[in-house]
């Protein structure tokens, strides 16, 4: 039977989801170890998402195939009761023997948590990106509004992407702001490497005044990475959901 994982990790001690040439702790790895642990075979999950380095999740999906007589359900605590504090499986479900998680039609959502303020507290430092000076949360907001549709993202990707093709669909960004804490929400149908962290770095240099909020449209257009923003670091980004929508490709 194949089992569907929902999976949340914090990312800060893994080198991204998928397993390395060498021997860095990756969530793909963990995973496979401790499955064979629970059931005795050699198992190789499918991720839908293949974060990187540092990046974490709060719902990240993975399939993989098993002859084991446990009931699918019970699959959260027997693997819960192997893992490590830091990755934990919220649900486990049997679905098709022919799914596929990066072959069926899907809405992904990510976030990237800054920390505005003087100082960062301790505790946030590895889940928010401390930034400080003034920022324009309202003309970041009209910037966000120029990368949603279909576009070609080139601008937004960065080096040493595998891609076959630089066009993606984005369905929504948008910030919400409480106090110090100012999280961007990017959702799409899927994303080139480190494209939200680009996103997010450009909507900042908007908030500091670098760039115009009417300039993001020339920027997609021009497809030059030169002209967006930096790729933020990875501890402030979060995989929060990936919304089946049914169709497999």
């Amino acid at each position: 039977m194949r089992i569907l994982l929902t999976v949340a990790y914090d990312g800060t001690a893994y080198h991204g989801w998928q397993v390395q040439a060498h021997e860095e702790a990756t969530i793909e790895g963990v995973l496979n170890a401790a499955i064979h642990e629970l059931t005795g075979e050699d198992i190789s999950v499918i991720g839908a998402s293949r974060t990187d380095a540092g990046v974490h999740s709060k719902g990240n999906l993975c399939v993989f195939d098993t002859s084991s007589t446990i009931p699918p359900d019970r699959f959260v605590p027997a693997l819960n009761s192997i893992l490590t504090d830091d990755i934990r499986i919220m649900d486990s479900k049997q679905v098709a023997e022919d799914f596929h998680p990066r072959h069926t039609d899907s809405r992904k959502t990510y976030c990237y948590r800054l920390y505005h303020d003087d100082i960062c507290p301790p505790m946030e430092r590895l889940y928010r990106h401390h930034i400080y000076g003034p920022v324009d949360v309202e003309a970041m907001s009209k910037a966000a509004a120029g990368f949603t549709g279909e576009h070609d993202f080139a601008a937004f990707c960065a080096a040493g992407s595998q891609a076959e093709t630089t066009v993606r669909t984005v369905y929504d960004v948008h910030i919400e702001e409480k106090g110090p804490y100012i999280d961007i929400y990017v959702t799409g149908a899927g994303f080139l490497y480190n494209m939200v962290r680009i996103i997010s770095g450009t909507l900042l240099e908007v908030g500091r005044g670098r760039i115009a909020p009417a300039d993001i449209s020339d920027i997609i257009e021009s497809r030059d990475r030169a002209r967006s923003g930096p790729t933020l670091p990875a501890c402030g980004l979060c995989l929060e959901k990936i919304e089946l929508t049914g169709r497999q490709r």
